[in-house]
């Protein structure tokens, strides 16, 4: 996989050895990003269920201030953390639990990348957006990728359901955060 655009614009990004991902594909990640434009440049960016870090490394590609990953799996961590050190724009890694994370984290953010493993429950989804809201900034957007034919998440009063895209067999929602 490679980035698709920006100043690392076709820079490799490798996946763990030895564990099944299932990261977005480029079709997707291209689609995503065009509908994002300019609201990446100088985005904070958070990427949960980082995996390979291929959201988080796009955006900081295209422009972005920051970007935390987080991501749990070990094997996972091992490719994250040398994506993030070959390619070099910066990122923070943070290996734990996400719940744990949204739990203690302080910062705000401009844009949340959220992509679970498909086991990952709706409910489980639902319960991180909610944690997610105090964390946004006004006109925030988090991105959800799930499997096609699931239903999406619900998100908390001020977190809007703004778009939803079909890509082969994934399905990608955008949420907004509206002042309340």
């Amino acid at each position: 996989m490679r980035i698709i655009s920006g100043s690392a614009k076709g820079r490799t990004v490798v996946g763990p050895r030895g564990l099944e991902t299932r990261p977005m594909t480029g079709r997707a990640r291209e689609a995503l990003f065009s509908s994002l434009a300019d609201r990446v440049v100088d985005a904070r960016v958070l990427d949960l269920y980082a995996g390979t870090g291929s959201l988080g490394l796009e955006a900081l590609s295209r422009g972005a201030q920051s970007a935390v990953f987080v991501e749990r799996d070990r094997r996972a961590l091992i490719a994250l953390r040398r994506n993030v050190a070959t390619i070099n724009l910066g990122g923070e890694v943070v290996g734990g639990d996400v719940d744990g994370y949204l739990d203690r984290c302080n910062s705000t953010f401009d844009l949340v990348f959220v992509d679970p493993p498909y086991a990952l429950s709706l409910a489980s989804v639902e319960e991180v957006l909610s944690k997610l809201e105090s964390l946004l900034d006004v006109n925030a957007s988090v991105m959800v990728h799930r499997r096609a034919g699931e239903n999406p998440p619900v998100g908390p009063n001020g977190l809007n359901l703004a778009s939803e895209r079909t890509y082969g067999d994934s399905r990608l929602w955008t949420y907004r955060k509206e002042e309340t």
